[in-house]
């Protein structure tokens, strides 16, 4: 352990009591993407103690430009399970724990149960709130982090700080914001924010980072491209619906089944309610003369016609070839079952 860690125990931020603490702590990457990671790939090589990594996709091939931890045989395998696999051959010492499901309002409390610390690398902002409620109302230090074009922007949201809602209120009209599809991503960007993050991360794990003047927060903004550097004080709102009112809308929505629009993507992911795990090997028995058949142990892919449905064994799937939820459902429905 010293050798692997001796230019960082060197540090005299970190020191030996420091990198024992590192080597207790879990910490949760919610979305393996370019921004995650970076964060995972960072993190596992300082000797965090667990690290789970969370994502509902499955490597693509336009992710390497960005996606730091994939290469071309990884494409069609589930991110997590990829990355942690990754992760496992830079640092066996640590553990590291894939999980291949969508987050939302059904299963986030079980999932960030006895997280020390979530990193953020998901890329909508739905699921943002979702986490801030979850991290707010159990005093879980979170880390906010989006990169888009060629700049980016990141924030600390600590227990009794101002948090996410501070910042946005309200989630933006659909379509308002700009994509990676429609506006493009620098990869070098991506690895930058995704490494503040992670520094960031270390900090909070060594309880080096407070709330500035008591209750306020910075958001963090870079542009690679023009070199520039911006810090703008996000103070806490004394009426803002979360932190002060305690109101936790995302996390304690009515609707069991999660039916959401893959932004970009020209698809839509059904979440099913209550589903166990399915077996994939008997779905795709049943499909494979009514299309074309790929499986693997955590996906299934099926092609019909003009549509291409992925399938989770958690029972999520994503169907590609439509941005109509009727459409969608009523495939899901006829092909995988109610």
């Amino acid at each position: 352990m010293q050798n692997r860690y001796s230019r960082q125990t060197i540090l005299q931020n970190i020191g030996d009591e420091g990198q024992e603490k590192l080597s207790k702590s879990r910490v949760i990457i919610v979305g393996c993407g370019a921004l995650g990671t970076a964060a995972a790939n960072n993190l596992a090589r300082a000797g965090i103690g667990k690290i789970s990594i969370l994502d509902r996709d499955f490597v693509e091939l336009n992710n390497l430009q960005r996606q730091i931890l994939f290469d071309e045989n990884d494409v069609g395998e589930p991110k997590a399970i990829a990355a942690a696999r990754k992760i496992k051959s830079i640092n066996s010492h640590i553990d590291v724990e894939p999980i291949v499901k969508d987050l939302n309002h059904t299963n986030v409390e079980e999932i960030l149960k006895d997280i020390a610390l979530v990193i953020d690398g998901t890329d909508n902002i739905q699921t943002r709130m979702l986490i801030n409620d979850v991290c707010v109302r159990e005093k879980i230090p979170w880390i906010y982090t989006g990169a888009i074009g060629t700049s980016g922007m990141t924030m600390n949201i600590l227990p009794e700080a101002a948090c996410i809602r501070c910042l946005y209120p309200s989630i933006p009209k659909p379509g308002s914001l700009p994509t990676c599809d429609t506006m493009g991503v620098l990869n070098t960007i991506t690895v930058i924010m995704g490494s503040m993050a992670s520094t960031e991360a270390i900090k909070i794990l060594l309880g080096a980072v407070k709330p500035e003047n008591g209750h306020d927060s910075s958001l963090i903004i870079y542009d690679a491209w023009d070199n520039s550097f911006d810090k703008v004080l996000v103070r806490k709102n004394e009426k803002c619906a979360c932190c002060a009112d305690k109101s936790f809308d995302y996390l304690n929505a009515d609707d069991r089944e999660v039916i959401s629009s893959l932004c970009g993507r020209n698809a839509i992911q059904i979440t099913p309610a209550d589903v166990k795990d399915i077996n994939l090997r008997e779905l795709a028995s049943k499909l494979e003369h009514l299309g074309s058949i790929k499986c693997a142990d955590f996906i299934l892919l099926f092609k019909i016609k003009k549509h291409e449905i992925s399938v989770f064994r958690d029972g999520r799937a994503i169907i590609k070839g439509t941005n109509d939820e009727k459409v969608a459902r009523s495939i899901y429905a006829r092909y995988i079952g109610t």
